[in-house]
């Protein structure tokens, strides 16, 4: 006996998914409540997903801007325009390159370790044992954690502009022997603070809270099982990328 084909129930699996992530979302700000208990546990999540980034934010950074440079000096020039190279910088990290890569570099550091967390709270009944205690997991496993990164990936962002220009000084300044005036005052001349720095830090925030609702949902949806977690884990990473550069996409063109 042939069976049917259900042609469209493929297709609306991630529709499913991602609604059921966004009521997910909804519920957790509904029932948000600042509690000292809560406040206590969100402090300590901005410390082991912000603080615990910072190497790996710092580094990367680094390693972009100068990687940046090079190749924006290279190509500007053969136009003899390489006194341009510091605007081309600090216009790609203010506006893309900052809140993009940060965001998916907290994504694999932090989310990863965020959806690891909860799934193996899921699987070994830790999840339950809080409902049985009358004590909501909601909102002292969810909620710290949507915070937590909401916030530390706009500080972050700054960090990695901050590092990324500083690798652009040493390759630029130090290396090809740009003047640091004109390296800064083209800067100073070329970056609006609304516009430009303004509008990347509004992307860090939406990319935060992307990144942390993502990993929090994986991990409360993970099946209790080994594979189970570590499935979550790697979609916690698939997921933020492609939401954040489709997000990113989206509001880059509406900001310009």
């Amino acid at each position: 006996m042939n069976t049917p084909i259900r042609s469209g129930s493929g297709m609306l699996t991630p529709v499913r998914n991602m609604g059921r992530a966004l009521v997910f979302l909804f519920k957790a700000i509904l029932r948000m409540r600042a509690t000292r208990l809560q406040v206590a546990e969100t402090l300590r999540q901005l410390y082991f997903a912000g603080v615990r980034s910072l190497v790996i934010i710092v580094t990367c950074g680094f390693f972009v801007g100068l990687v940046l440079t090079l190749q924006s000096y290279d190509a500007l020039a053969r136009f003899g325009a390489a006194d341009a190279t510091s605007t081309l910088l600090a216009l790609s990290l203010f506006r893309e390159l900052g809140p993009v890569l940060t965001a998916i570099l907290f994504a694999g550091r932090a989310g990863t370790s965020i959806t690891a967390e909860i799934g193996l709270m899921r699987a070994t009944e830790q999840l339950d044992a809080l409902d049985l205690m009358a004590i909501d997991p909601m909102e002292r496993i969810v909620q710290p954690r949507l915070i937590a990164g909401l916030i530390a990936v706009p500080a972050l962002v700054v960090v990695f502009n901050v590092m990324a220009l500083l690798g652009g000084v040493v390759y630029a300044v130090f290396l090809m022997g740009t003047d640091p005036i004109v390296f800064w005052g083209n800067i100073q001349n070329a970056v609006e603070l609304g516009r430009d720095f303004g509008h990347g830090m509004g992307k860090s925030v939406v990319f935060g809270l992307v990144a942390s609702w993502l990993a929090v949902y994986f991990g409360w949806t993970a099946k209790p099982t080994g594979e189970g977690v570590a499935l979550a884990t790697t979609q916690t990473v698939i997921a933020t990328a492609i939401v954040v550069l489709f997000l990113d996409f989206v509001m880059s063109a509406l900001m310009l």
